[in-house]
């Protein structure tokens, strides 16, 4: 064994370097980088009553477990769809809250404004009719598929022409 303690201690920074395999990372851990005129975004859903959703866009934490996200139900950031700053973010209790909250905030949502959205313990048990026919407006293929205590991330926009581009359950 021609390798003594002296010889691995006595690696250069240069040698060391040359040996980094990790890949680079990006805003909201994506391995490549996002194309001009786009935003990283990452949207992870609520886990029972014990793990909360989290809302980052472009590294930037708009919801997290300290961070506008105390409460049970849908959590919802909304940012300006040209420069990514943030606007604001909200939660709503759908279990023993007042959807007509959650509704009258959805209707002044303005044009051009990204929404990302994130169930936490129950996002769905007051949902009615209206509150699922906003969040279809906003892009959502699935948010009239989302039952008590489902797990639900959304993210869609004002305005926009595709439907169903993010939304999964």
């Amino acid at each position: 064994m021609g390798a003594g303690l002296g010889n691995l201690l006595a690696r250069s920074a240069l040698d060391t370097a040359a040996y980094h395999t990790k890949p680079p990372r990006y805003t909201c851990g994506k391995a490549t980088a996002c194309p001009k005129k786009h935003f990283a975004f990452k949207v992870t859903s609520g886990a029972g009553n014990m793990v909360v959703p989290k809302i980052r866009l472009e590294d930037y934490a708009l919801v997290s477990g300290v961070k506008n996200s105390v409460g049970r139900g849908i959590k919802v950031a909304l940012a300006n769809g040209k420069t990514g700053e943030r606007l604001d973010a909200k939660y709503f209790d759908m279990w023993g809250g007042d959807v007509a909250l959650f509704i009258e905030f959805l209707k002044t949502v303005q044009n051009g404004t990204i929404v990302l959205m994130g169930t936490y313990d129950d996002g769905a048990t007051k949902f009615d009719d209206e509150a699922q026919w906003l969040i279809a407006k906003l892009g959502s293929i699935s948010v009239v598929n989302l039952g008590s205590r489902d797990n639900w991330v959304f993210c869609g926009g004002k305005g926009i022409k595709k439907k169903g581009l993010f939304s999964s359950t």
